[in-house]
């Protein structure tokens, strides 16, 4: 249900809440395994593990690969996305441009609080033009802790000029929810980001779950509640 309190911020994980980065992610991790002349993962089975970072991808990937292989790997799956894949075939996830005007009209404000690093975010929200529109972006190299801590959200809050109370964090992995709730934001699971049955999203504690970007209209003051079902 939505909360009692007047919402000031609406916060979004980057990868699989706001942004389908999801496309890009592959294609660079295809890359690699072409490079290292291995069979390519299926986007199917690469799609719900992006939420959890390049590290998780290259094990997926290349699962016997183990110390300063496995960093190599990692690093040069990390270069191809920057360097080739970055912002190819990332979009919006469909509702999400809409919702954020009616954030940005009713006056409220919106930021993003990732693990993605920032020499990572920052080209990418950029690219996306969503830095002059964002009031605080926060990567995983930030502050001293990242998601699941509270420090990142902590941060994101004070940058926005709100009490977590007054701010909503939707995300698409069980950190969100924990990085949130410790907080003291309110918290959303976006079911339509990188969730697969078996990572029970429904056991995480969020306040509520939503299967697309709309649903996040009736937690916002009544005036901004305009119509998306159209995007």
């Amino acid at each position: 249900m939505p909360s009692r309190e007047p919402l000031r911020t609406v916060l979004f994980d980057l990868d699989g809440t706001l942004a389908d980065t999801a496309p890009d992610m592959h294609a660079a991790l295809v890359a690699l395994q072409r490079e290292q002349g291995v069979p390519a993962l299926p986007f199917e089975t690469v799609r719900n593990q992006v939420s959890n970072g390049g590290a998780a991808l290259v094990r997926l990937a290349f699962p016997d690969a183990e110390g300063d292989r496995f960093e190599t790997l990692r690093l040069r799956f990390l270069n191809l996305y920057a360097e080739h894949y970055l912002c190819l075939e990332t979009r919006l996830f469909p509702g999400m441009e809409t919702l954020l005007q009616a954030i940005e009209n009713q006056g409220l404000n919106w930021g993003i609080v990732t693990n993605k690093p920032a020499w990572l975010t920052d080209p990418l929200v950029r690219a996306m033009d969503l830095h002059q529109r964002a009031v605080t972006v926060i990567s995983g190299d930030t502050t001293p802790q990242r998601k699941p801590h509270p420090m990142p959200m902590l941060l994101a809050c004070e940058q926005a000029a709100c009490q977590p109370a007054e701010c909503l964090y939707v995300g698409d992995a069980e950190r969100d929810i924990q990085a949130g709730r410790a907080a003291g934001t309110h918290t959303l699971v976006a079911l339509y980001g990188y969730i697969d049955d078996a990572q029970a999203a429904a056991t995480w504690g969020a306040d509520a779950a939503i299967d697309h970007p709309e649903q996040i209209l009736p937690w916002l003051p009544a005036e901004s509640r305009v119509g998306i079902a159209s995007q």
